[in-house]
């Protein structure tokens, strides 16, 4: 399932965690952080906002209908963000309405093309590496690094099949049926803690902390460009 083809049709409808920041969570958000085992409000507040400055430039990977991206925009009201996805997102987070601080970029691959190099403070994605195969995430953060500024920071949340099998299967929301079967044929590939440090650096990042602990199904790995 996690081929190109599925990535790139499986989200059409536009994903949508609802309001981030919220401190009550709306019925959706609430749903997903029953079974990621953590707040997203918090994922926020304690992975991502400390890396924020007024004139941030961020790039983010899958924002769908732009839960997260509405998040960060409130954050960088001098920066910009700029959206990578297979999907026309426009539709939905409104660029126009912006200022000129959103940027949508519409992709077919995992190339990052026409995204500016050396550009950006800050790289972020959320539900998107747990969908990918790990040759597909080393693609990803091995072609984003050279949109990174030296210096920048990476921060994604990752599948991780050691939390989610002390957490539980059903109650993490995922078939225990995967466990026998091909990453190729799942929607939630293998990966872990160890596999995913191994696949940054090989992408060229150095890996700052590999868990950042804030979930208890996934994990979120905060990398630097050198």
């Amino acid at each position: 399932m996690p081929t190109l083809r599925w990535l790139q049709e499986e989200f059409n409808y536009g994903y949508d965690s609802g309001n981030i920041l919220s401190l009550v969570p709306g019925r959706t958000r609430w749903s997903e952080e029953q079974r990621s085992g953590g707040s997203y409000r918090r994922v926020f507040r304690q992975a991502i906002q400390p890396h924020l400055r007024p004139d941030s430039k961020v790039l983010e990977l899958g924002p769908g209908k732009g839960s997260w991206s509405h998040a960060i925009l409130r954050f960088i009201p001098h920066g910009e963000l700029h959206t990578v996805d297979f999907q026309d997102v426009t539709q939905w987070l409104v660029p126009n309405a912006h200022s000129g601080q959103l940027i949508c970029h519409r992709v077919h691959d995992n190339s990052f093309q026409g995204v500016p190099d050396g550009y950006f403070d800050l790289f972020w994605s959320f539900g998107v590496l747990c969908h990918n195969e790990q040759d597909s995430i080393l693609e990803i953060l091995r072609a984003a690094r050279r949109k990174m500024k030296p210096g920048a920071v990476s921060i994604h949340q990752y599948g991780n099949w050691v939390k989610l099998e002390r957490f539980g299967w059903s109650k993490g929301g995922v078939p225990e049926a995967f466990k026998s079967q091909r990453d190729r044929d799942i929607w939630w590939p293998r990966n872990d803690q160890q596999s995913m440090v191994k696949i940054a650096t090989e992408a060229g990042w150095e890996v700052q902390c590999a868990d950042l602990d804030l979930l208890q199904r996934d994990s979120l790995i905060l990398l630097r460009n050198p």
